[in-house]
């Protein structure tokens, strides 16, 4: 099982970006799905997340009302929508989904490698 983050890249203050996130391999259901990031020399942080079936979703202070998190289950993917970009929103995004691999199995936590956002003032 494989996350594969892509969308990062350099955007002036201001702008927007579409990280993507898609699940590969042999699976059985994704639970929850969400994005954190982590900036220089501070830690991960929890950014926002969306529920299975994408009803409910869930977003850190600091980017309530600029970023968007959505899903499309068919593709297995997560998105982060973000819009009115600003310098302290710079870091490696990385996203995260709660995989259950079997039906018998509990869900067990994902990670992608990460995809750089920097915002230049």
């Amino acid at each position: 099982v494989q996350l594969q983050a892509s969308g990062g890249g350099l955007v002036q203050a201001g702008g927007s970006l579409r990280l993507s996130c898609q699940v590969s391999g042999s699976i059985f259901t994704i639970n929850a799905m969400g994005w954190y990031r982590q900036a220089p020399g501070k830690q991960r942080e929890w950014v926002a997340d969306i529920s299975r079936g994408g009803s409910l979703t869930n977003y850190a202070d600091s980017v309530k009302g600029r970023f968007t998190i959505s899903r499309d289950n068919a593709k297995n993917t997560v998105y982060l929508q973000m819009k009115d970009l600003k310098p302290e929103d710079t870091a490696v995004y990385y996203c995260h989904a709660g995989i259950v691999i079997k039906s018998w199995r509990q869900g067990e936590d994902y990670w992608g490698q990460g995809t750089q956002v920097t915002v230049s003032s």
